[in-house]
């Protein structure tokens, strides 16, 4: 069997195609928000030491590398049962809850029992974000859709949810209180970002619907499902060498995105850059997205797809300098980062439904669910491995309102942490992604 046989003759038309993007916007804020300042709201507001800030991200992560599949797999019962995924998308619109709590810490709690309430309603979050994803990101192998088009499909989810990065990664520094920080304008930031979660999710969940209606793929042959599905996916070669170039280049944006207010504040010495950086890293790819299109259409995803991990590689290196380089040059640096990471989601996001395509098999919400645990084990890890390197330069954590002097150990590890270890992680990801070899077949198949 040809990995696109169920090509479809026309295009997906924009309507849907912009209804099911809209979903994204919504998760743009949960994959944003806690990435950038949850490591900071605990070190810098709550008081709580960076070893166990960042234990306090990756535990509940760790979690998901179990909830994930299993949502694939009740995903994919749903579908073979009722003929949609919808049930638990709806569940997972409770999202916008768990993001609010997430910040509403009682102002008694402070240090190990603040750490303990971020990391239950962290575990609550993540588990209603994977009911949202894993169905929403199932959908491109549900279409009668082929390689190029899945590709246009991922675009507009990716211009979308840059969308809801961009968004709420300016605005939630400036709701929290900007340079005066504090817990009640934490819970006022989440408070008012979660009611525009809600709404895009919701319409999220209706564009699926329309494009479902519009160009739903006959279903292979139902088949057992539960764990031995789960190793399937696992066995495929295809699927681990991009399952493990992925939590690389996961691990590191995410390491970025967490480095930024300390990089802002401690190196650069101005707080409020952090809105500047968050700005020069996500905003190129509303720009930069339809490049990546059509330059993948002409030499294909994973050939498009290097040389965007590579600058990002040379980008961080910049970073590693610091002060000295200037401060266009840092931010044109960080501008480098955008435009790669722009591919790395686009790109990666389009090769995952080929995948499962290729596999010829009904179970794209277990593929999904091990997919969306990769990338939630990369938002964990990536934090995690900043905030070890905060605590290994002596990284002094404090309250709201109070001034600490760091050590120069702890501003070394600060900006070597924002450069190099970056660098050295896509390094990493080029090495594995370049293991995956279903690209070209699947070109050659689109093209043929």
């Amino acid at each position: 069997m040809t990995l696109d046989q169920r090509r479809p003759a026309a295009a997906l038309p924009r309507g849907p195609l912009a209804g099911f993007a809209a979903g994204s916007l919504g998760m743009g804020v949960w994959v944003t928000v806690p990435g950038l300042l949850l490591l900071y709201f605990l070190t810098d507001v709550l008081a709580v030491a960076p070893w166990l800030a960042g234990l306090t991200l990756l535990v509940p992560k760790i979690a998901d590398v179990l909830l994930h599949p299993w949502i694939g797999h009740r995903c994919d019962v749903e579908q073979a049962r009722r003929g949609h995924r919808r049930r638990l998308l709806l569940a997972g619109c409770a999202l916008p809850l768990a993001f609010a709590a997430l910040f509403a810490v009682p102002g008694e709690l402070a240090g190990a029992r603040a750490a303990a309430w971020v990391a239950l309603f962290f575990v609550a979050g993540n588990l209603l974000f994977a009911a949202y994803q894993v169905p929403y990101l199932a959908t491109p192998a549900d279409l009668r859709i082929g390689y190029h088009e899945r590709t246009r499909l991922m675009a507009f989810r990716m211009v979308v949810l840059t969308l809801g990065i961009l968004i709420s990664g300016l605005l939630a520094p400036l709701l929290a209180g900007g340079d005066t920080a504090t817990r009640a304008g934490y819970l006022r930031m989440a408070a008012l970002l979660a009611v525009g979660m809600l709404a895009a999710m919701v319409v999220g969940v209706a564009g699926i619907g329309r494009l479902r209606r519009t160009a739903a793929a006959p279903a292979p042959p139902h088949r057992a499902g539960g764990w031995a599905t789960l190793a399937a996916s696992l066995r495929d070669r295809q699927f681990r060498w991009l399952v493990g170039a992925y939590l690389a280049m996961s691990t590191t944006t995410h390491l970025v995105l967490a480095g930024v207010p300390y990089y802002a504040e401690y190196e650069l010495g101005r707080p409020k850059l952090t809105t500047v950086l968050v700005a020069a890293f996500v905003a190129p790819a509303l720009l930069v997205t339809p490049a990546w299109l059509a330059v993948a259409r002409r030499v294909g995803k994973q050939s498009a797809l290097l040389p965007g991990q590579v600058a990002f590689a040379v980008g961080a290196l910049v970073l590693a300098v610091g002060r000295p380089a200037g401060l266009p040059v840092l931010v044109g640096a960080v501008a480098v980062l955008g435009v790669a990471f722009a591919g790395m989601q686009l790109l990666p996001f389009s090769m995952l439904p080929d995948v499962i395509r290729a596999a010829d098999t009904d179970r794209a919400g277990t593929y999904t669910g091990v997919w969306t645990a990769t990338e939630a084990t990369g938002a964990a890890l990536g934090p995690y491995a900043y905030a070890l390197c905060l605590a290994a330069g002596g990284f002094v954590a404090s309250a709201a309102g109070q001034a600490v002097t760091q050590s120069a150990g702890a501003l070394t590890a600060i900006r070597y942490g924002f450069g190099l270890l970056p660098a050295a992680l896509m390094v990493i990801a080029v090495l594995l992604q370049r293991r995956y070899t279903l690209d070209q077949a699947a070109r050659a198949d689109a093209d043929g």
